[in-house]
C-alpha cells in the first residue's frame, strides 16, 4: 500500500498554500477535500456577499487575489481557487470527507468511508466553516419560529416582514444586521458589550491581535478568533442600518419561549426568527483519536506543529484562521514537514 510523505486535509486557502509549498519542496503528497468543487468555505457564503463586502482576501503563493467589485464572493474566489489548483497541478482529491485519523506505528492513517491513506506526516487545514457554534439556552426547543446559524444565511429578503433577533458580537452579526435591518425590524443581543474600533486597523494592530491568539495556542488554550481581539467597525454600507437603530445592542436574554425571548428582569420581546451569528469552532473532531488536546481544551502548537504529536501540522487554526495567516502557516507547515522527513531519512526524528 502506498505511503505518502504528507496528507493535507482541506483545500481552502490554507490547504492550497500548503500544497503549493510542499510541491515546491518536492514532498510527495495528496490533498483531501470534502467539497465536491474547488472553493473551500467561500463557495458556501451567502449570495449577497460581494467582493466589496469581504474583509480582504490575501494572495496565494504566486497568484494575486481577485480585486474588489460587485461580483459575488462565492463565485469569484472559488473560480480563483479552481484556476490555482489547475495552474499548479495540485494533487487534490474530492469529494473526500475524512472520518478520522489514527496512529499506526510510525505512520498516520487517514480514513474516509472505505478508503484509507497512510502517511508519514499530516497537515490539517479544515478551518472552521463546517463547525458552526450555537450556544444552548433554556427553551430553545420550544421556539415556534425559525432558528438558523449565520452559515445558513439565505439573504435579507428571506426575512422581510418577520421580526429578526440577531445573536452575536462579531463582524458577521454587524454585517448581517446591516442588510436585514433594511427590510424588516431587528433586535441585536450580545453576551458582552461590543467593542467598537475608533482607529484604523493598521499592520501594527494586526500583529498585536495575532500575537494574542498565538499566545493562547502556545499554552494549549482553545483559540480565540483574530477578529475577536480587533474590535468592530461599521462600513459605509452599514450606516443606513445604524440610522435605523440596528446597532442598539441589548444584553443576552435568559431564556427562549415559543414566541420570543425573555430577559431576567421579566422583559419579553416577540420574534419570528433567531439568527445565531455566534461563530465557529475549529473543525478538528476527526483528529480526536490522536489525543492532541491539552488539559486546557485546545491543541497546543509550536508554530504550526502539534506539540502532542510532531507528525501533525495545523494551519487555519488559531492565529492562522485568516487568509493572510493561512498563507504564512502553509509555508511554515510545509517547511516543518520537509525538515521532519529529512530527519526521518537521517534516523533522527522523534
Amino acid at each position: 500500500m502506498e505511503i505518502y510523505d504528507a496528507v493535507v486535509i482541506g483545500a481552502g486557502q490554507a490547504g492550497l498554500s500548503t500544497s503549493y509549498q510542499l510541491r515546491r519542496l518536492g514532498v510527495q503528497h495528496v490533498v483531501l477535500d470534502a467539497n465536491a468543487a474547488p472553493g473551500g468555505a467561500w463557495q458556501h457564503r451567502w449570495d449577497s456577499l460581494s467582493m466589496d463586502d469581504v474583509h480582504g482576501v490575501a494572495d496565494l503563493p504566486d497568484s494575486p487575489a481577485p480585486g474588489r467589485g460587485a461580483a459575488p464572493a462565492n463565485q469569484v474566489v472559488p473560480d480563483w481557487f479552481a484556476g490555482y489548483e489547475a495552474a499548479h497541478d495540485l494533487p487534490v482529491l474530492r469529494p473526500v470527507r475524512v472520518d478520522d485519523v489514527t496512529s499506526e506505528g510510525d505512520l498516520l492513517v487517514v480514513r474516509s468511508g472505505g478508503r484509507t491513506w497512510r502517511t508519514r506526516t499530516l497537515v490539517n487545514a479544515t478551518g472552521t466553516w463546517t463547525s458552526p457554534f450555537i450556544p444552548h439556552y433554556p427553551g430553545m426547543a420550544t421556539f415556534r419560529g425559525e432558528q438558523l446559524h449565520a452559515s445558513s444565511y439565505p439573504g435579507a429578503a428571506a426575512f422581510a416582514g418577520r421580526r429578526v433577533l440577531v445573536v452575536g458580537g462579531g463582524a458577521s452579526a454587524v454585517q448581517l444586521l446591516g442588510e436585514i435591518a433594511l427590510v424588516t425590524n431587528t433586535l441585536w443581543v450580545t453576551r458582552r458589550p461590543p467593542v467598537w474600533r475608533t482607529s484604523d486597523f493598521d499592520p501594527e494592530a494586526g500583529r498585536a491581535a495575532v500575537a494574542l491568539v498565538e499566545e493562547r495556542v502556545r499554552r494549549g488554550l482553545p483559540p480565540a478568533s483574530v477578529v475577536s481581539v480587533t474590535g468592530l467597525a461599521l462600513r459605509e454600507q452599514e450606516r443606513q442600518a445604524e440610522q435605523r437603530g440596528a446597532y442598539e445592542r441589548r444584553p443576552m436574554f435568559e431564556r427562549i419561549e415559543p414566541d420570543g425571548v425573555r430577559w431576567s428582569d421579566g422583559t419579553f420581546e416577540p420574534v419570528d426568527v433567531i439568527l445565531w451569528a455566534t461563530g465557529f469552532r475549529p473543525a478538528v473532531a476527526h483528529l480526536g483519536p490522536l489525543r492532541l488536546r491539552s488539559r486546557h481544551g485546545g491543541i497546543r502548537l509550536d508554530g504550526t506543529t502539534a506539540v502532542a504529536d510532531p507528525r501533525v501540522q495545523l494551519v487555519g487554526y488559531g492565529p492562522s484562521a485568516s487568509t493572510i495567516g493561512a498563507n504564512r502557516a502553509g509555508r511554515a507547515a510545509a517547511v516543518a514537514v520537509h525538515r521532519r522527513l529529512e530527519r526521518l531519512v537521517d534516523g533522527s526524528a522523534a
